[in-house]
């Protein structure tokens, strides 16, 4: 049984800070290693991290995909608003309408899950 369940959740675009969604991205792979439950999604100015980094030649690509069972996907309503709902969905990643059409932050609590915020 997982010790730990946390959800990593990114909101940095990609043109801001990439080492912040590098570095949550790592975390969950640390915590996935050591066979905790961990969730990572991508909401506000984060959903364009995921689009950008699901292309094929983007460095971080390698990483995201050997999360790509834990990641849970991105806030529908934030994706559209910033243009990368058909990347996002062409990648294969699940758009998360769950509170009112946006992302549910509070679900992930619901589920006793620790949240972290990159």
């Amino acid at each position: 049984m997982a010790e730990n369940k946390i959800a990593v959740v990114i909101y940095e675009p990609i043109s801001g800070d990439m080492a912040r969604v590098y570095r949550g991205l790592k975390t969950a792979a640390e915590f996935k290693a050591a066979g905790d439950d961990v969730t990572v999604v991508f909401d506000g100015s984060g959903v364009e991290s995921l689009a950008a980094i699901s292309e094929a030649g983007h460095p971080m690509n390698a990483l995201i995909e050997s999360l790509r069972d834990d990641v849970r996907g991105a806030c529908s309503y934030c994706a559209g608003a910033h243009k990368v709902k058909d990347d996002i969905s062409a990648a294969g990643w699940g758009l998360r309408d769950e509170a009112g059409g946006e992302l549910s932050i509070r679900a992930l609590a619901a589920e006793g899950r620790q949240i972290l915020n990159y």
